[in-house]
């Protein structure tokens, strides 16, 4: 069984409640009906609940009505949610009234029914911006104990089995930090492998990637590799990791065995850390492109409940899948 097979067992086999706040996009609703129909999740809807219904008839989308449709304009519950966003922001200046407008927002409501506790993750973002995703997370749920930074990852399917897990790999962060530091860059290894763990239940093996191996040029920028390596070392004592390595050191057992002989990462790495978003956009972008790989994500990782972002040209596939890592997420 492979991982995309696995992930979605699991989710069967442990349905989370997933909301999805644009609940009247055409993607997202024909994503909805084979999420339900094959009994991946349970599903909250936001939306007008006759528009959504509708939709679904007139489509032909026939296990919409097992859905939760939750309609901002007529559930009692807003009061509730509205109340629970002032005391979370009223620190921050917000007032009662702002609340109850913000509250009104898909987005920032998604987010306030996982943090009551009434939902367990949120998909969004076929016809709004990352930005628009991220920011009610991190104003309702924010980053998770220990972690100040929150990065995207891709899933990387790729047909050279002789690399990684077979063939599959988790590169990180290429979506989200331009330029993060090294103790930003440690969380994110430590991040990239917890969702290595929970989505493809493979054990990590993080290289901290760089343009030198083990010391073999000098510059600042490698000199941040080598300190994020040593704080995620001090973080995550257990955590099989290594750097820093050039790629082919960290992914090619004979040129790891030359270039960094006593590392137990080098040459059989399955997650990459890349040291900032430029090389990471490019590079998982390269693979994809010149070795037809299929790269799924990014997959937002470090906040405190699972939120992912979609891209505004996804297709029906994309959002199915998104929502079935999503409720894996859930359930680590």
């Amino acid at each position: 069984m492979d991982i995309l097979s696995q992930m979605t067992k699991r989710a069967q086999d442990n349905l989370q409640r997933i909301v999805l706040p644009e609940g009247d996009e055409i993607r997202t609703l024909e994503a909805a009906d084979i999420i339900l129909k094959e009994k991946i999740a349970k599903l909250i809807l936001i939306g007008n609940r006759e528009k959504i219904l509708s939709m679904a008839e007139e489509r032909g989308f026939s296990h919409i009505a097992q859905a939760e449709i939750f309609d901002p304009q007529t559930d009692e519950r807003m009061t509730a949610y509205a109340q629970l966003l002032y005391e979370l922001r009223k620190k921050k200046g917000m007032t009662e009234e702002e609340a109850r407008k913000k509250a009104q927002d898909p987005l920032y409501l998604g987010c306030l029914m996982i943090k009551n506790g009434d939902a367990d993750g949120e998909v969004a973002g076929a016809r709004g911006t990352t930005a628009d995703t991220i920011r009610p997370a991190f104003q309702i749920l924010k980053t998770r104990p220990g972690v100040g930074i929150v990065s995207g990852a891709f899933l990387m399917f790729t047909p050279a089995q002789e690399l990684g897990e077979d063939g599959f790999l988790v590169f990180a962060d290429c979506a989200v930090n331009p330029c993060p530091d090294a103790n930003e860059l440690a969380q994110i290894a430590i991040s990239t492998a917890e969702t290595a763990r929970a989505l493809a239940g493979i054990e990590p093996r993080v290289a901290m990637l760089s343009f030198s191996t083990k010391g073999s040029a000098k510059h600042e920028l490698i000199d941040k590799v080598t300190q994020a390596t040593q704080i995620a070392h001090e973080l995550a004592p257990d955590l099989m990791l290594d750097g820093e390595l050039q790629a082919d050191a960290a992914l090619v057992e004979k040129v790891g065995q030359l270039k960094a002989p006593q590392s137990k990462v080098a040459g059989r790495a399955n997650v990459l850390v890349f040291p900032d978003l430029q090389a990471g956009n490019i590079g998982y972008k390269l693979v994809e492109r010149f070795s037809g790989a299929n790269a799924i994500g990014p997959i937002l990782q470090g906040i405190a409940a699972p939120v992912n972002d979609l891209s505004r040209g996804c297709k029906v596939q994309d959002i199915v899948t998104m929502i079935t890592i999503t409720a894996n997420q859930a359930i680590k």
